[in-house]
């Protein structure tokens, strides 16, 4: 683990070097009489940082270095919060003010002269014990040795893992192979993509020793192990000895790289030559390769297999002649299966002995059914009982760390790790935060990343767009996976494998970087370090951690318990994320009360969304909030919030800003307003007494607070002032009749807004023009969602938005919800609208929204559109990728599709609805994947439409939900299909469906449940 602690330790001194220069340069460093410090310290910083990217470091891994490199690390993280704490001084106060503040000033200067006497001493160490002196014969990279071990341990398993899962990948990678004839075309490189573990190499080496179908068919083949650092000479000779024979390279044995390519490519001229590429890491080495070894006019249709984990290589490389094949984890059942063969188990034992079943499918689905770490953990089985597999999976965890018999697994790990860039390891170890099998999503992460320094700015590209580019890089490596990907091919969420994790959580808890309050988890030595803390389970951190030092405090198990600190204890003064969106226990008013003490805040998510009850028990935004001038992200929905202070507008670093509040509650109903008023005031006597419980009474109290606002709306009530906040993107959810005229004015300042939700519910018509001229001036808006009521029963008006208008030139998204009547003129020139949803508009014609270019997905909901027929014109939303039509009076009678319109159409979702006449033209839509229906009543036809769905190129699926007893089903049933009800499901969920098959093999899928 030598190269983590290096690694970090050059993580961390980057941001350290970065904040002193910073604060060297304030005024106030000169006045304190500290700036020379600072610039000593910003200076040996670099220095330092200088020494541990040196070569002679690099390669050097012994325990001398490991522990300099540690004392560097903390030394940057102390550095940096003193300067943290320097920098809230002079950015919160004038001048005058911080003069004043003479205690603060002398603590400050104190730590910072300690500071440099510390990196004095760290500096005078390294010297000291010559750690920079090496011995160039004595330097070999560990990473040689991780990938001699991890090539030869595939090897020796090829022959059992041919058995098992790789028939469908073989067959579909030779079918890329034979896709060209053989005397035609140039060479065809294929990408075999995939994250470590997988048996990219082992099914690589299958194609590369099939007889029948590489050896007959290319008259010369080379297998060729690039990894991560390769000698190019070595790497060109391995080639002509494999491709050319031995007497070539005789002739070249001691000439220079240039002659060795010359020879080369000479050589490979007029040959049909196969070969494997395998374990490709950077674009540069496949660039330099394809560059000097392979002829450029060679057309006899020779073939290249590329094996990596990085998907960038594949797409950064890509070209007509390329295709990238993306391998996969075993299917579940394929995974016991190799499982049980490795431990050399009978799968009759599955049946024969209790719980066996539940305890291997644990195991596979630990192991992420990645064949490599399947065939370690069932080698360690085969040496174990039956009876002591359960306890072996329990351990797992911690037999990851300590079990040399999965040191391959650890490896396959760690080598990605060590070959992440500086700047990407910390945001992948920041994973570890996250438990086991959660969808994180990409926003959430992002966010956090920057709030945690992890990210920056870069000339013209915002911190956000360089965050997200963070996050695509960790999936293009394999080092995360997509768990939810919208129509766009966006990645919205992802996972993290679970062996991945448990390993990152090893590496991190090693750098004292994250500590996980887990059940089953022994507490710290007293005074570690750690920086970020986050609560699992009911337990809570040993009394050892400093909790001083602790950066991100996250909750995902119950409120914790002594002797940990209160949520907003002073003890966590250097907290910069406070995160307790998944906490199993309800946020209270008094949770938060104190939160102006923690100046460091930089984000704070108490966004509540459980299960049980619709609300936190926050009310109301404490006064000192206005105290957090670093703050970033504030998320406080599904409180009971009505308004927000005037404090908020002096926050100045805001970049999102979300509130919502719910939509009635459970104790008191606003339409009964005499009926609130006696019940608070017959609760008020016993509400303070021990027969309530306190978190009945936090309740209680919280709904009394709402009730007497406007709780109609889930909007809340926004400040004049808000137009302060120059830097803000995302706002939401201001509700327009409690916002002053003059505030929903001042929302056209807000000039790099990009996200706006606004309820205009009983909102005057003068509040509704200002919102619009408002609008028109927001330059930089993507998203825009309008709500004109929550009430079910009675839907207001959205007419107003007729009016002639110029939108925002770079809208991609719309939500409309209430009546329209008349499709908006103004709906024609957003050229760059991607998806709208409608809902209750009560259109008649759709001819405007046909016309956009760029809009992928339509959504109709309950009224949106009230015409009978609904007919898709010629050459009509040519982008259109996803329809979703939802009814609620059951007025639609037919769709129809022209040919050629929307030739890019997916995915079509009917929900509600009669379809009396069915769905026509079918035919017209090339690309169409899926038709699904949901709760459809009296929809004729279903068998001729399941017959044109056959007889499409693409085999469409049609998936039928809860509902369907009503459908004319024809035929099919009389094919003897068994269709099971299932709940739909909304539309941006991950989707998992059943397949029914006909008689005539022909698929029926159930929507995903």
């Amino acid at each position: 683990m030598a190269e983590t602690v290096l690694s970090m330790a050059r993580s961390m001194l980057g941001s350290a070097v970065s904040k002193a220069s910073v604060a060297a340069s304030e005024e106030m460093s000169l006045l304190m009489g500290v700036q020379n410090e600072i610039w000593f310290m910003k200076d040996e910083l670099e220095t330092m940082q200088a020494f541990l990217v040196g070569p002679e470091v690099t390669k050097k891994k012994d325990k001398l270095v490991k522990v300099w490199a540690k004392q560097v690390r903390d030394l940057s993280y102390d550095i940096e919060d003193c300067l943290d704490e320097f920098t809230v001084h002079v950015g919160s106060q004038s001048l005058s003010q911080q003069m004043m503040k003479l205690k603060d000033r002398h603590r400050i200067a104190v730590q910072i002269r300690n500071l440099k006497a510390r990196v004095e001493e760290v500096s005078k160490r390294n010297t000291r014990y010559n750690l920079i002196k090496t011995e160039a014969n004595n330097t070999t990279d560990e990473t040689e040795f991780y990938l001699e071990d991890i090539r030869s341990h595939s090897a020796i398993n090829i022959n059992e893992a041919q058995l098992v899962g790789f028939d469908e990948p073989k067959k579909k990678l030779l079918d890329m192979i034979k896709e060209v004839r053989a005397d035609d075309g140039h060479a065809r490189v294929i990408y075999l993509v995939g994250m470590g573990g997988l048996g990219k190499t082992t099914l690589a080496r299958k194609i590369y020793e099939s007889k029948e179908d590489v050896a007959k068919n290319f008259s010369c083949c080379a297998w060729i192990t690039v990894s991560q650092s390769f000698p190019k000479t070595e790497l060109l000779q391995s080639m002509i000895r494999q491709l050319l024979g031995e007497e070539s390279l005789k002739k070249y044995l001691n000439h220079p790289v240039n002659d060795l390519a010359i020879c080369l490519k000479e050589g490979l001229q007029h040959k049909r030559y196969f070969v494997v590429l395998d374990d490709l890491w950077t674009i540069e080495a496949w660039n330099w390769i394809n560059e000097i070894a392979f002829p450029s006019t060679n057309n006899k249709g020779s073939r290249i297999i590329v094996t990596t984990r990085n998907a960038e290589i594949a797409n950064g490389c890509s070209s007509a002649e390329s295709l990238v094949y993306h391998l996969k984890p075993l299917q579940l059942d394929d995974a016991i299966e190799l499982l049980l063969r490795k431990a050399q188990k009978d799968p009759k034992d599955l049946e024969n002995t209790e719980n066996l079943r539940d305890t291997v499918t644990q195991l596979a689905n630990k192991c992420g059914c990645l064949p490599l770490a399947i065939l370690t953990v069932g080698g360690i089985l085969a040496s174990k009982k039956i009876e002591e597999w359960g306890k072996f999976y329990n351990q797992l965890h911690s037999e990851l760390e300590s079990n040399p018999g999965l040191e391959p697994v650890r490896r396959i790990v760690t080598l990605s790790y060590n070959h992440l860039p500086s700047h990407l390891k910390p945001c992948f170890l920041y994973l570890s935060i996250f438990p086991e099998d959660f969808e994180i999503k990409r926003r959430r992460l992002v966010d956090r990343w920057i709030a945690e320094g992890l990210v920056t700015a870069r000339g013209r590209v915002t911190v956000e767009e360089v965050g997200e580019s963070y996050f695509q890089q960790l999936i293009s490596r394999s080092m995360i996976l997509p768990a939810r990907v919208n129509f766009e091919g966006v990645v919205k969420s992802c996972r993290v494998h679970d062996i991945v994790r448990d390993t990152i959580i090893s590496i991190s808890r090693e750098e004292n970087f994250v500590y996980l309050t887990e059940d089953n988890v022994a507490g710290v030595v007293v005074g570690e370090k750690f920086r970020h803390v986050a609560y699992n389970g009911k337990s809570c951190t040993n009394v050892g951690v400093d909790w001083s030092c602790v950066r991100s405090l996250t909750s995902f198990g119950e409120r914790p318990m002594k002797p940990a600190p209160s949520l907003c204890s002073p003890e966590l003064r250097m907290l910069r994320t406070l995160d307790l969106k998944d906490a199993q226990f309800k946020i209270a008013q008094k949770d938060i009360d104190n939160i102006g003490l923690l100046r460091h805040l930089k984000y704070v998510n108490a966004q509540y969304d459980g299960s049980l009850r619709r609300h936190s028990n926050i009310y109301a935004f404490p006064r000192c909030i206005g105290k957090l001038q670093s703050l970033q992200v504030l998320d406080l929905r599904g409180s009971c919030i009505s308004a927000l202070p005037t404090e908020v507008t002096k926050l100045q670093s805001l970049r999102s800003l979300r509130c919502t509040k719910p939509i009635g509650v459970y104790d008191f109903d606003p339409r009964y307003l005499l009926d609130c008023m006696k019940k608070v005031l017959c609760l008020a006597p016993i509400m303070f007494t021990p027969l309530v419980d306190s978190e009945d009474r936090n309740e209680m109290i919280a709904e009394a607070h709402l009730v007497f606002s406007y709780p109609e709306v889930p909007g809340v009530r926004v400040p004049r002032g808000i137009g302060n906040l120059k830097v803000l993107q995302i706002l939401e959810v201001v509700d327009l009749k409690g916002t002053s005229t003059k505030a929903i004015e001042e929302l056209g300042e807000l000039s790099q807004l990009r996200k706006l939700s606004v309820t205009t519910s009983g909102a005057a018509k003068g509040k509704c023009t200002a919102f619009c001229k408002a609008l028109v001036k927001l330059v930089s808006l993507r998203s825009v969602h309008v709500d004109s009521n929550y009430n079910s029963v009675c839907w207001g008006t959205l007419e107003w938005l007729g009016s002639p208008l110029s939108p925002p030139p770079l809208l991609r998204s719309l939500k409309l919800i209430g009546k329209l009547q008349v499709t908006p003129a103004w709906f024609g020139s957003l050229t760059q609208l991607v998806k709208i949803y409608l809902r209750h508009s009560n259109l008649k014609d759709l001819q405007i929204l046909g016309a956009l270019p760029q809009l992928m997905l339509l959504q109709l909901i309950d009224n949106a559109y009230t015409g009978e027929k609904l007919t898709f014109r010629t050459g009509a939303f040519p982008s259109l990728r996803k329809l979703v039509c939802q009814e609620h009076e059951y007025k639609l009678t037919e769709m129809r599709f022209e040919e050629d319109a929307s030739p890019h159409m997916e995915s079509i979702h009917i929900a509600q609805s009669r379809l009396k006449s069915g769905i026509i033209g079918i035919k017209h839509l090339p690309r169409l994947k899926e038709i699904s229906f949901a709760n459809i009543y009296k929809m004729a036809g279903l068998n001729m439409l399941q017959a044109e769905l056959n007889q499409h190129p693409n085999k469409p699926v049609l998936r039928l939900s809860w509902g369907q007893s009503h459908l004319d089903l024809g035929d099919v049933i009389r094919s003897g299909v068994e269709v099971e009800a299932t709940k739909p499901q909304p539309d941006d969920a991950e989707e998992s469906s059943q397949v029914i098959t006909t008689a005539d093999n022909s698929e029926i899928q159930t929507v995903p449940s």
